[in-house]
């Protein structure tokens, strides 16, 4: 088997181009003049011939690689390539690329210093300045964008000059500072320097050497339409309309659509018809349509709105039918491309041009109904006929619904309510919005069983509809069930995470519930989208307040009249809290506020006034409890109080006028005939014994009732109620036309015996039964602010409603 094996012969595994140097001779010219075979070429006829080694034909018979064509000797490309030259040295080892020679020499260096290169890196540097201008206006760095535009401005400067310098004229660079100047200009516009801007723009404008700067002008006119130079806009719009040419005829409807917008802020109305006219018939768009339709209204020409309102509904939209998102079939494939470009960038376009044709549809028609037949509801009737006979089909239920909110701006409900009941066999989507609306005005109208049918009927008819689901909501609150309630807004939030109603519900509905860190929280979630709802703010210190967190209430509180400073309700609620930590001096500065607001407040009309008493300046509290009086005339202890101020002052002559007034107008009031009984005492006055009998006759009708009360009690016939003006009663009580709510607050107390100026008086009977309503402290009910958001009006201002269609 080994006999077929051939070893290799052992060679020189170092020298791996061993034999490379070893050649025919044929190939050595050097040893020609000792080759016979050319010798005796050379005595032929080929001898006669200018010798030449390249024609020479080798011993061998081959011919030679380096023949002469047209007189050019080819090189010899043949024994080159193996490492072969004629200046080869025999034994010279192999080399073809030329290593033996040392590296390359060094690239030659660029001259920076060179006028050329300078201004090469200079204008490098503008077009990058320029850049940046442009990047930082776009992420709205309007101030970072003009320094760099004016940087990029200062450096042109120089460039121009320098190539000034170094060139001809006609070699700068015309579009770079173009573009440096039209950047600053726009730079100085978008900052608001106005005019800065302008004179940029004439620089640009009146420079014969740029092509096509009149366009410019319209950047002109919007300028000075910014400023409201309605005649120099319009001449510069007409400017840059003559100079662009009739085949940019996009550009020129443009123009001549802001024409007509300033016609119309001019109140050229007939002008601004002109313009938008012209649109209409060579290319007709949805913004021209409106305004042309506006430009009617305001002429009040009856008939145009009409055929302005029927041009605005035949505008194209130039958009793909819907058809084309739904699946034909069941291909993957298909399902796929379908599904991608079921809400690509195209088909976002498409909706919002679909929207905005809409909206401008709908507020045309909203204008014109009223106006251009004898009733609106006429009108509106016309306006339905029209689009359903366009491709608007789908508004025509839109605007029935609106009939019916007109209605009820107009306060005529039971018309609302036809027009709404109308669609309960219509499709689905109308059936839902109409229901809606009917259980929202069942609901206004505190009809609950009404307002919880149609309730019903708007979420069978769509389940998934957030306003439906929030007004159901609405009705099982009102019937208390709030663990319902909370199911039912939690629902709509699943629907629409965006439904800010039944956000706000749900967060009321725990607080009812008493599961406050859950409101808490709900209210802080409505407060990351709604920043500056001044119901939020509220809800969110209440509920701090309810959590006894008194210093986090009061930061929220601080926010809220940051947003509405006025409020004079927040201003008191702010007040009590100071108060009932201590801080009289920033309470009296709330509620002083307050009461400047709104100087109408009972509960803080008393506390200013019992800080007063409580400061000694009882003279400061005599225009609070005057006010009082004049608010509550039938009252009879603000009129005390004037009267317990004067003579607290030491004013004693008009302390006894007061009350001989108060005694005209309340002549059974017992309080009042003892200080006067008092008061003529002291001073001496004949009055006294009137006075007198009269105090006993009351008091002797007083104790005749209070026997009758009591032998009523003993003899089982029936309980009756005592009144509120007994010897103990509280201030203000008379006899016979006392009540309960007649009385100040509980906390409102009499100031110390030593600072009373009749402590000293005889008639101990008179001391004992008197109690001075005067006191620094004084117990105030919830706040109207507090009951109006989350107790009494429950309906009307704690739950978000909005379910009128726009």
């Amino acid at each position: 088997m080994m006999q077929n094996v051939h070893l290799a012969p052992e060679t020189d595994e170092d020298d791996l181009y061993s034999g490379y140097n070893d050649y025919n001779p044929t190939y050595d010219t050097e040893e020609l003049e000792n080759d016979i075979a050319f010798q005796e070429a050379v005595r032929t006829s080929h001898g006669r011939r200018p010798p030449s080694k390249t024609s020479l034909a080798s011993s061998m018979g081959r011919p030679m690689t380096g023949a002469i064509q047209d007189g050019v000797t080819r090189p010899m490309t043949a024994v080159r390539a193996a490492g072969f030259t004629k200046a080869a040295v025999r034994g010279s080892a192999f080399d073809p690329l030329g290593q033996s020679r040392g590296p390359a020499p060094p690239l030659e260096a660029k001259n920076e210093d060179s006028p050329e290169e300078k201004i090469r890196q200079l204008e490098k540097k503008v077009n990058e300045l320029v850049e940046e201008s442009c990047i930082a206006n776009s992420c709205g760095d309007l101030k970072l964008a003009l320094e760099k535009a004016k940087d990029a401005g200062r450096k042109e400067r120089i460039l121009v000059r320098q190539r000034e310098q170094v060139t001809t004229p006609e070699n700068i660079n015309l579009d770079l500072t173009y573009s440096v100047l039209f950047n600053l200009a726009s730079q100085y516009s978008a900052n608001e320097m106005y005019a800065e801007a302008l004179n940029t723009y004439q620089v640009i404008v009146k420079n014969k050497m740029f092509s096509n700067a009149g366009r410019l002008k319209v950047n002109m006119g919007n300028i000075y339409l910014k400023q409201r130079n309605y005649s120099k806009a319009i001449k510069f719009y007409r400017m840059a309309l003559d100079q662009i040419p009739s085949v940019h005829k996009e550009m020129r409807i443009k123009i001549m659509q802001n024409i007509g917008v300033t016609f119309i802020k001019t109140g050229q109305y007939s002008d601004a018809i002109n313009s938008f006219e012209h649109i209409m018939s060579l290319a007709p768009n949805l913004k021209a349509g409106f305004n042309l339709i506006l430009s009617y209204f305001a002429v009040g020409d009856r008939d145009k709105m009409k055929k302005a309102f029927q041009k605005l509904i035949a505008v194209p939209l130039e958009i793909d039918e819907d058809d084309k998102y739904i699946s034909p079939s069941d291909d993957p494939h298909t399902n796929l491309v379908i599904e991608a470009i079921k809400n690509d960038h195209l088909r976002q376009m498409e909706r919002e041009r679909k929207a905005m044709a809409e909206k401008y549809i709908m507020t045309a028609a909203k204008l014109i109904a009223p106006v251009i037949e004898t009733s609106f509801a006429v009108g509106y009737d016309w306006c339905v006929e029209v689009v359903k006979a366009s491709q608007y089909v789908e508004l025509a239920n839109d605007l029935e619904i609106n009939k019916a909110i007109t209605y009820l701006r107009q306060k005529d409900f039971n018309q609302a309510v036809e027009t709404l009941k109308m669609f309960e066999k219509k499709d689905s989507r109308v059936k839902s919005a109409a229901a809606t609306n009917l259980s929202f005005l069942y609901y206004l109208e505190n009809e609950f069983a009404q307002a919880s049918s149609y309730a019903d009927l708007a979420v069978n008819s769509d389940r998934y509809n957030p306003s439906a689901l929030t007004n159901k909501g609405n009705t099982v609150f009102a019937n208390g069930d709030y663990e319902k309630a909370a199911e039912f807004y939690k629902e709509a939030l699943r629907n629409d995470s965006s439904c800010t109603e039944a956000l706000y519900n749900i967060g009321l509905t725990y607080k009812r519930l008493n599961r406050l860190d859950e409101a808490l929280d709900c209210f802080l979630k409505l407060h990351a989208i709604l920043r500056n709802s001044a119901q939020v703010l509220y809800q969110i210190a209440n509920v701090y307040e309810l959590m006894e967190d008194p210093n986090q209430a009061i930061e929220w509180l601080m926010q809220l009249i940051s947003v509405v400073p006025t409020d004079s309700r927040a201003l008191s609620k702010l007040g009590e809290l100071y108060d009932s930590e201590g801080d009289k001096s920033q309470a009296f500065q709330y509620y002083y506020e307050s009461y400047r607001y709104f100087p109408s407040n009972i509960e803080v009309i008393e506390w200013l006034g019992a800080y007063y008493i409580d400061t000694q300046f009882c003279e400061k509290a005599i225009q609070y409890f005057e006010r009082a009086s004049l608010i509550q005339p039938s009252q009879v202890k603000w009129q005390l109080m004037v009267a317990s101020c004067f003579r607290r002052s030491g004013n004693y002559q008009k302390a006894l006028d007061t009350y001989k007034d108060i005694h005209r107008k309340f002549p059974e009031n017992v309080e009042c005939l003892r200080f006067l009984v008092r008061l003529c005492t002291d001073i001496g006055l004949k009055e006294v014994q009137e006075y007198a009998t009269k105090l006993k006759r009351l008091e002797k009708m007083k104790e005749i009732r209070e026997q009758r009360v009591r032998s009523g009690r003993d003899s089982g016939g029936g309980s009756r109620s005592r009144r509120e003006g007994s010897a103990g009663s509280d201030s203000g009580q008379s006899c016979s036309a006392s009540s309960k709510g007649e009385r100040l607050s509980a906390k409102l107390r009499a100031l110390p015996g030593t600072n009373e100026p009749y402590e000293s008086s005889s008639n101990k009977e008179i001391d004992a039964s008197y109690v001075d309503p005067l006191g620094p402290q004084i117990e105030r009910p919830k706040t109207a602010a507090r009951k109006r958001i989350d107790e009494d009006d429950f309906a009307d201002e704690e739950l978000g409603d909005d379910l009128l269609p726009e």
